[in-house]
């Protein structure tokens, strides 16, 4: 915000005005303190057959906001929260278990008369 002073051809006061320039960092602070929502949607149509509807919603807030309203996903995506590796490793785990299981369901099998 930027003020200057303007002195008025008739008297010797000054008044002071303000205007407000706003830079694309002060747009994108508020943006994002206040959040913005784009909805919309796209339909395809030949006729009056709809071929096609794709529903587009676009949320752009801060992390603080986000929270704020109660969105919170990337906390618990193991890929985006750096439990990947812990999931890929369970995963093994239960593959092994399970091949394991496996092999002595065949062996009982062929056990049997």
């Amino acid at each position: 915000m930027t003020s200057s002073a303007v002195a008025s051809p008739q008297s010797s006061r000054s008044i002071t005005t303000s205007t407000q320039a706003s830079s694309l960092a002060d747009v994108l602070e508020r943006v994002l303190d206040k959040g913005i929502v784009i909805a919309g949607d796209i339909s395809v149509s030949v006729g009056s057959t709809e071929l096609l509807t794709i529903r587009i919603r676009l949320l752009v807030a801060s992390v603080d906001k986000a929270r704020e309203i109660g969105i919170n996903w990337w906390e618990n995506d193991p890929y985006l929260s750096g439990k990947s590796q812990q999931l890929i490793d369970a995963n093994q785990q239960l593959q092994s278990r399970i091949e394991s299981l496996e092999s002595e369901l065949k062996a009982l099998r062929a056990a049997t008369p």
